[in-house]
Parts: C-alpha cells; structure tokens; sequence
C-alpha cells in the first residue's frame, strides 16, 4: 500500500448532483423544478408562511400571552435567600454584591417563599403582603419601601371637545332659562291730556259766549 493508492471506502464520497446539466446527470430539461409556475423561474420567492393571499395562519390564530418590557430591570427576592446573608443591614447595593440580584436590576420585590428566622433591616426595597408579616414577625423592619407613581389616565381629545361642547351648552342653557325668569317691568302709559275744543266740535255753551 502507498500513499498514492489509498482511497476513500466504496460509497463513502458521493458526487455532487450536477443540477441542470443535461440528461446524464439525472436533472435534465427543467432541472428538478417541474414545468412552468413562478417557482420554477428564477427569482420567483414568496416570503415563509405566505399562502397565496390567503390569510396566513401567524395571523389566523389567536395571540395570547405578555411579556413584560421591565423584565430586566426587575428582580423577585425570596425570603430563604434573605436568610443567607450573613448581614443584618441589606439594600440594593448589598444584594448585587452577594450575587442574588442581576446587576441590571432596578427594582427588587421580597415574596414569600421559604423560612426566614433571623431579623432584618430592609431599606429601598419593596415587599408583598405575606413578606411583610414573615419580616416583622421575626423582628426585622423595613424602611424607604419604593412606591410605584401612578400615571393619571390622559385625556384623548374626543373627550376634551366633548366635555368643552357640554360645558358651553350648559352654560346657554343657564344663561336662557335667567333671561325668561326675568321680565322687564311694564312702562306706564302717561295721563291723557284735555285736548281743547276746535271749530264746531266745542260745546254749544263756549260757542255762545265768543
């Protein structure tokens, strides 16, 4: 045997198919494409998962579920891990330090999960319900608990045209009803004045003595 002589074993190495290259190669006339049709042009793709203008099942099915865009800015503490810690003290910058919370992280909540025996002081972090009671029971304390801001919801500009409209309608309405409460008072009609006799119309008595 030499070096020369050495080959791979009998149908290990396969040739590679010659795609339109004739009939001997296996492939010939339309190549393995078929006959006519926008795939068998070249350049004729369709984006994956379209059905022909149909609508396609991504967008067919129902869409459940939420992912929170804060997932890394926030961290779940329990209260075992709490336990670990061979500090009384503990805030953020304690917690990142022994590993227990991501380096991201912004915000830690304590939940009630496991046993916690030992006191403990907790400044800046915030705590459920069952925490609290767990931390207190074993006389620790927790101070600085970060409050959550709550937005006031804003107000679209349909409702502030709205509310504007019937403000602006209330207001006539008002004004209306004021003006019909108040009559104007009714003017005197002036004496009437004894007009003088004229002509033959005066009485008989003053015609004599002119």
């Amino acid at each position: 045997m030499r070096m020369n002589t050495i080959k791979p074993a009998a149908g290990s190495k396969k040739a590679r198919r010659r795609v339109g290259r004739g009939s001997g190669s296996g492939l010939g006339k339309a190549g393995g494409r078929g006959s006519k049709g926008q795939r068998s042009r070249s350049g004729g793709f369709h984006k994956v998962g379209f059905e022909g203008g149909q609508m396609p099942l991504q967008r067919r099915l129902p869409k459940r579920g939420f992912v929170s865009h804060l997932r890394d800015e926030t961290a779940e503490l329990r209260l075992s891990d709490l336990a670990k810690l061979p500090i009384a003290d503990i805030d953020m910058l304690a917690l990142k330090a022994a590993g227990l919370v991501p380096a991201a992280a912004k915000t830690v909540k304590v939940i009630r999960t496991g046993k916690l025996e030992k006191a403990v002081k907790l400044s800046g972090i915030a705590v459920t319900k069952g925490a609290r009671a767990v931390i207190e029971a074993a006389g620790g304390s927790i101070a600085g608990e970060p409050v959550r801001a709550q937005k006031a919801p804003s107000e679209k500009p349909w409702q502030k045209n709205l509310a504007e409209t019937v403000a602006k309608a209330e207001k006539a309405s008002k004004t209306e009803k004021a003006a019909k409460s108040e009559k104007p008072p009714k003017a005197e009609k002036p004496p009437k004045a004894d007009k003088a006799p004229k002509g033959e119309s005066a009485p008989a008595q003053q015609r004599t003595k002119d």
